[in-house]
């Protein structure tokens, strides 16, 4: 209605705003020859930049709909080790373990939601994404190197657990997301009530995590209960009268009961695609993770996936975008180059196998070839 007001009252003042934005968008599709070389300083402005949005009560960019953002904090740990910055390293640190800590982290069967709804990472959008996963899975690993904390680590091989779990193909490659909602209900597999923990862990187990994980009657999600820690180990056992061992062998019997219970659960439904440049991302988070952990799951994993776009979604000289139920399609963007190409340096990093370099190589000539505008400068998409 105030766009019909504005045009029907105000035609001078929307033929001014046309013109305007026709020439912002003139002065955008010619680039400008630049003599400079590329200036390194540029991208410590950006992170600047970028780290003006942060917040520093709970972790993250901006405010609710909170989105984990993971390229952001990889730009913020290459400036840390660039110019040994150490609030760059903090804010990371302090970002992924509030989400590590929130309801956005699948405390039960490991990965991490969509989004936040809130600024404190409790509600999320239940939907679980392979490209947030494959980024996180890279930052946990750079930050445990950075570290030398072991709860990201932990995190990260959880995270990798789930993706291993629920999201490759019997022939390598990984699916594209999960959704938010079974049974027609948002969360419903997720969530949990008091009765239905104490089912499953007895009831002086049940009322020890129901503490520590923020299980009440009122509940903190339409009802129910999302898992998330409201007490450290060390508080927990002062508070139940145990030993912090007794507290963690407590959590983690009670973590994988909880997940034997829910299996029984209607799962969310599971999108099948396999994604070329999302796999791209998925094949750097593996390789980063091989730095740190010698799991063979992950290396089987990263190899597999690399055979299946090698065979699957590589055709005529070219790559494909999507594969699903035996079919390759749809011509690679530039994105899948760009991801895939990446992913296959960061594997020959990790485990040194040549023919990763050279496919990388072979990938990034193709797509020089393919997208490059030779007058303007730049990629097509």
């Amino acid at each position: 209605q105030g766009v019909a007001a504005a045009y029907r009252d105000k035609p001078q003042d929307v033929q001014k705003s046309v013109d305007q934005i026709l020439s912002a968008l003139k002065q955008m599709a010619h680039s400008q020859d630049h003599e400079h070389a590329f200036a390194p300083e540029l991208i410590g402005k950006a992170a600047e930049q970028i780290a003006g949005a942060y917040d520093p009560q709970n972790g993250g960019l901006g405010r609710a709909p909170k989105f984990p953002n993971p390229g952001a904090y990889e730009l913020f740990l290459r400036q840390y080790h660039t110019a040994k910055t150490q609030r760059f390293l903090d804010m990371v640190t302090h970002t992924i373990t509030k989400m590590a800590g929130g309801g956005i982290y699948d405390h039960v069967g490991g990965g991490f939601h969509r989004y936040s709804v809130d600024e404190k990472w409790l509600v999320p959008h239940f939907e679980k994404m392979l490209y947030d996963n494959a980024q996180l899975v890279r930052i946990l690993a750079q930050l445990y190197r950075a570290t030398g904390n072991e709860f990201f680590r932990r995190v990260m091989e959880e995270t990798l657990d789930y993706l291993l779990r629920e999201m490759l193909h019997s022939e390598g490659g990984f699916y594209s997301t999960q959704d938010a909602d079974s049974e027609g209900e948002e969360g419903k597999f997720f969530v949990w009530s008091p009765a239905e923990i104490d089912q499953v862990l007895g009831e002086e187990d049940g009322e020890i995590f129901a503490r520590l994980y923020d299980v009440t009657e009122t509940g903190n999600f339409e009802g129910k209960n999302i898992l998330h820690p409201v007490l450290t180990v060390d508080q927990a056992a002062r508070l139940f009268k145990k030993s912090p061992d007794q507290i963690e062998m407590l959590v983690a019997n009670a973590k994988q009961k909880l997940f034997e219970a829910r299996e029984k659960r209607e799962k969310p439904f599971r999108d099948e695609k396999i994604i070329t440049s999302w796999n791209g991302l998925m094949l750097s988070g593996l390789a980063e993770a091989l730095k740190i952990s010698s799991k063979p799951s992950f290396l089987a994993a990263a190899n597999r996936t690399i055979e299946l776009i090698f065979t699957k979604l590589f055709r005529d000289g070219l790559l494909l975008h999507t594969y699903k139920d035996g079919k390759a399609k749809q011509l690679g963007f530039l994105d899948d180059y760009a991801f895939l190409a990446l992913g296959l340096l960061d594997f020959y990093e990790a485990a040194f196998d040549r023919s990763a370099l050279q496919r990388a190589i072979e990938l990034t000539e193709i797509m020089v070839r393919e997208f490059w505008d030779a007058s303007e400068g730049g990629f097509f998409y």
